[in-house]
């Protein structure tokens, strides 16, 4: 029988037996290792709502293999019931408090180890941040993908529903009303590499969650086997005290770089990654992250920076096939919660006929793999995220330029300056923005109203046809994993800790250059200036003062006032 960690503590007071007992263990279990379950089930959103069918696998592996599992909640939120109004301030924080709660639950009962298991943008980094600093053997299950729509959409309409929906005559109410019943036909992360998916990649790519797991079919028998694996697969890791420390090292990092700008995954992974790795005492320098996408080939052909849905990309061969591809620039080496290698990972998964398997799914749908997932030489596109460094942002900027059309790569514009998203979204319904203008809107950094993201503002750009390619956004807010155009967030530092966005007046001149890297004001009221005359003009602008906040409380008042730069990952130090 395995050692329990706990041994020493129910030694100390008769009462945690008991208590265990009462909530319905039998007297052999609590003799037994015991292993937490966490996820974030419930009825808050599809990504969450089946949650508890694959703890219920996992705890039958658990159990097979001689453990105890007891199984905690800690419900999640979604963007998408977040979208237009003040609850999306409150979204990143969730990250937070997540990790918080599952720390707590952690650290009262010494367990010996812990299985997690989420789908979406919060969620998943909130796990991986609470597996780094509880660091007892861990394994984490992806929630997996949600059904494509009718004709192969995703739940991503909703911008151009929802953009005609506030112009007049625009658009029926029966075309409303059929979105709203096919736009999210199933359970799991909306089938497009938005944050939901992305993080289930990145923990996968990180080595914490089974190899091939990430965006499984959420209705599919797949994902309900993976779970009874990670369940098999806790106690060998606990036999072995293999731990998160072990797994998620620098060298891990940067093979998830790799994956990210690989498959073009959401800007918000420069939040999630740098923060997970801190839990670690490892630092991510932005630059070289930027470096990677220098030389990495973008391979994954998936909406929003390709064509294809989620599901169609596991049926493809998934991360693992990434991974097979770009093995060259990736450390082979490193450990995974296999208890094996990656490069030994690869070659069990070659012996499993894993890379063959799905493709019959693929055909079902006219597809090949190729169409999916690009092999490097036939990749059109060098990385797919960028980090922009200039006067506006001196400790850099986020754009994926991979969903961003090749027209607005570089921009000059005169800006128009909004204190929050709700205004500048207005601005764009009413027709008051312009061909050729550059939208800045701040104070929506972490300490500005908790860094919510502009979703619904790029949407109603790039769906407006007078506007799409045409205008691009500046915000030291962050952005949606589906996000398209010209959409450049993260800036650092942020208008509510005296960042020079807080400086930028209407009419100014702003120019950005993706592929020189870097993001400037280059005039001020619409008359070009050196930048020693742009510098001057910001400093007497500070003696204005920034805008004040308002005036908070709870979690958003404590996230606001504590929170790192999002270039640091917006967590807290």
């Amino acid at each position: 029988m395995k050692i329990q960690r706990s041994i020493a503590e129910r030694k100390l007071w008769a009462q945690f037996d008991a208590l265990q007992l009462g909530s319905g263990w039998d007297e052999k279990d609590i003799s037994k290792p015991q292993i937490l379950i966490e996820d974030v089930y419930g009825d808050s959103h599809p990504g969450s709502v089946h949650l508890n069918k694959l703890t219920e696998q996992a705890k039958y592996g658990v159990f097979e293999c001689g453990g105890y599992p007891a199984h905690f909640h800690a419900t999640d939120i979604c963007d998408g019931c977040a979208q237009g109004h003040d609850g999306m301030n409150y979204i990143l924080a969730s990250r937070e408090a997540i990790c918080d709660l599952v720390e707590i639950h952690g650290s009262v009962t010494p367990w010996d180890g812990l299985i997690l298991t989420s789908s979406c943008d919060k969620s998943v980094p909130a796990h991986l941040k609470a597996a780094a600093r509880l660091d007892i053997p861990a394994i984490f299950i992806p929630g997996g993908s949600m059904r494509p729509g009718p004709y192969m959409t995703t739940s991503m309409l909703a911008g151009d529903i929802s953009l005609r929906e506030k112009r007049e005559g625009q658009i029926s109410d029966t075309e409303v009303r059929d979105y709203k019943l096919t736009g999210c036909p199933s359970c799991g992360a909306c089938a497009f590499l938005g944050t939901a998916s992305t993080m289930q990649c990145m923990a996968e790519a990180l080595g914490m969650a089974l190899p091939g797991s990430a965006l499984a079919p959420a209705t599919m028998r797949d994902i309900l086997q993976y779970a009874r694996n990670a369940g098999r697969k806790i106690m060998e890791l606990v036999d072995r005290n293999i731990t998160p420390s072990m797994i998620m090292t620098k060298e891990a990092f940067y093979n998830a770089f790799v994956v990210h700008s690989a498959i073009g995954g959401s800007t918000n992974a420069m939040l999630h990654l740098p923060s997970i790795a801190r839990e670690l005492g490892i630092i991510i320098d932005p630059e070289e992250v930027d470096e990677i996408n220098h030389k990495i080939p973008h391979i994954a052909n998936v909406t929003p920076s390709g064509l294809h849905i989620t599901e169609a990309f596991w049926f493809a061969g998934g991360i693992p096939l990434v991974q097979l591809y770009l093995k060259d620039y990736l450390y082979l080496d490193v450990l995974t919660v296999t208890g094996k290698t990656l490069g030994e990972n690869l070659e069990d998964l070659k012996k499993d006929h894993f890379f063959e398997r799905n493709l019959g799914y693929l055909s079902n749908y006219g597809l090949t793999r190729d169409q999916v997932i690009f092999t490097p030489d036939k990749a059109d596109e060098i990385g797919s995220i960028a980090v922009l460094k200039g006067n506006i942002a001196p400790e850099g900027s986020v754009v994926k330029y991979s969903a961003c059309n090749k027209e607005l790569y570089v921009h000059r514009g005169p800006a128009r300056v909004f204190d929050s998203e709700e205004e500048a979204h207005r601005a764009v319904v009413e027709g008051r923005i312009n061909p050729g203008d550059i939208i800045v809107i701040r104070y929506e950094g972490p300490r500005g109203s908790g860094m919510p993201e502009m979703f619904m503002t790029t949407e109603a750009i790039v769906c407006d046809p007078n506007l799409n390619g045409k205008v691009s956004l500046i915000t030291d807010g962050r952005f949606s994993g589906a996000t398209r155009g010209a959409a450049i967030g993260h800036v650092s530092p942020e208008a509510a800790v005296g960042g020079p966005l807080a400086f930028i007046r209407e009419g100014d001149i702003i120019e950005y250059d993706i592929p020189a890297r870097k993001i400037n004001c280059i005039g001020i009221e619409g008359k070009l200036m050196k930048p020693e005359e742009i510098e001057k003009v910001f400093k007497e602008r500070e003696k204005e003062g920034i805008k004040k906040r308002p005036e908070r409380k709870g979690i958003l008042k404590r996230y606001t006032s504590m929170a790192l730069s999002a270039m640091q990952g917006a967590g807290f130090e």
